[in-house]
């Protein structure tokens, strides 16, 4: 199954990744990829034809470039009325740093210089006669998930001071952003398309726990439709919905606000079974017990023990972490015993500040003692 598959490699993302590999799980789904043009270009992508949208290898693209970037690129076939152009490239860098950077316009003018060469290459591969080379043109698009709203020009006079006899020279071309905590959320919606939904729940993954309930439900209402209509595209928003929660939220929220997304699905067993198997495939985080019990036993008191067992989990592996940096020539294992057989949370929190501060690892054993 596609959403199995789906779920394992979602759920294996570490949160430090899970913002731009989210997004460009998002963004390779057709539908949300044409809602993405929608919000920003309505009047590009109504000559789109989304149904026969191809995902470009980015193999041309260099090693280095590739591990920085977080991009995707797309061939669209255009259905304007000209007979000049049948086929455009959708380039999207997707940036969720909250510092903004000037030099976009050049990051951006390098990696189409990079599409173009290699469009040559393949000519020059393919023996194709030189009159008949055409460039496709790139629509270049960067999603910004970060919190300083985006003010910076997209262009390369941002890093330039060009006087205006020279402006002549500089390279120009637009690119459409979308600023997605900035973005007005009905400027989101108004498309009507699950992505604009999803995008406002995003807006408030730092917002405070009353106001990122209230987006989930906002949410939930709004792709009602969504799941009579498509079964598979509804499953696949109340995943991203639930590892934004996992990833982007406290641990002493995922109790209620993941339990609102399954109440809401108690009598949806496809989601239902799909939480099941994002448990089991997040050990890390320590949720698996306690939501699978919590579905069959309970809501509540499945996913507080396991939030509560989870926290305790990631202290002593933090504690156990930073011993073996620390003091390496040292076997944790002994440790490792002792710091099982404490159950109070608030004292694993305490030792792993002593862990960070003793000067020496026979202090740390002396605390741990005491």
């Amino acid at each position: 199954m596609v959403i199995e598959r789906e779920i394992q490699e979602l759920s294996h993302v570490s949160s430090g990744h899970f913002p731009d590999r989210s997004a460009r799980w998002l963004l390779r789904q057709r539908e949300h990829l044409e809602a993405l043009l929608k919000i920003i270009a309505s009047d590009l992508s109504v000559y789109l034809d989304f149904d026969r949208v191809e995902p470009l290898n980015r193999s041309f693209i260099s090693d280095e470039l590739r591990t920085q970037e977080s991009d995707m690129v797309f061939s669209v076939p255009f259905q304007g009325q000209t007979e000049t152009c049948d086929e455009l490239i959708i380039y999207i860098l997707i940036e969720h740093q909250s510092t903004v950077d000037p030099s976009m316009g050049l990051r951006l003018l390098s990696y189409m210089a990079q599409i173009w060469a290699e469009q040559r290459r393949q000519w020059q591969e393919q023996q194709v006669p030189q009159g008949q080379w055409r460039l496709k043109p790139i629509v270049p698009i960067v999603f910004y998930t970060g919190d300083l709203e985006w003010k910076t020009p997209l262009s390369l006079t941002a890093i330039m001071d060009v006087p205006e006899v020279l402006s002549r020279f500089v390279p120009t071309f637009e690119t459409l952003l979308l600023d997605v905590k900035a973005t007005d959320p009905e400027a989101l919606t108004q498309t009507g398309d699950p992505l604009g939904w999803l995008l406002t729940v995003l807006q408030h993954e730092k917002s405070d726990e009353s106001s990122m309930r209230q987006a989930l439900l906002d949410a939930l209402a709004s792709l009602t439709d969504l799941r009579a209509g498509d079964a598979t595209q509804y499953t696949r928003a109340i995943l991203y919905l639930f590892l934004l929660i996992l990833h982007r939220r406290s641990a002493e929220e995922h109790q209620d606000l993941l339990g609102l997304l399954v109440r809401e699905n108690t009598q949806n067993m496809e989601v239902v079974n799909m939480a099941e198997s994002i448990i089991e495939l997040s050990e890390q985080r320590g949720l698996e017990q306690g939501i699978a019990q919590g579905l069959e036993q309970g809501i509540e008191q499945g996913l507080e023990q396991g939030i509560e067992q989870g926290a305790r989990e990631t202290s002593i592996r933090n504690i156990l972490a930073v011993l073996t940096a620390r003091f390496p020539q040292h076997d944790p294992q002994p440790v490792q015993h002792a710091l099982e057989a404490i159950l109070d949370p608030d004292q694993l929190t305490q030792l792993l500040q002593t862990a960070a501060l003793t000067p020496t690892f026979e202090a740390f054993l002396q605390a741990l003692d005491a």
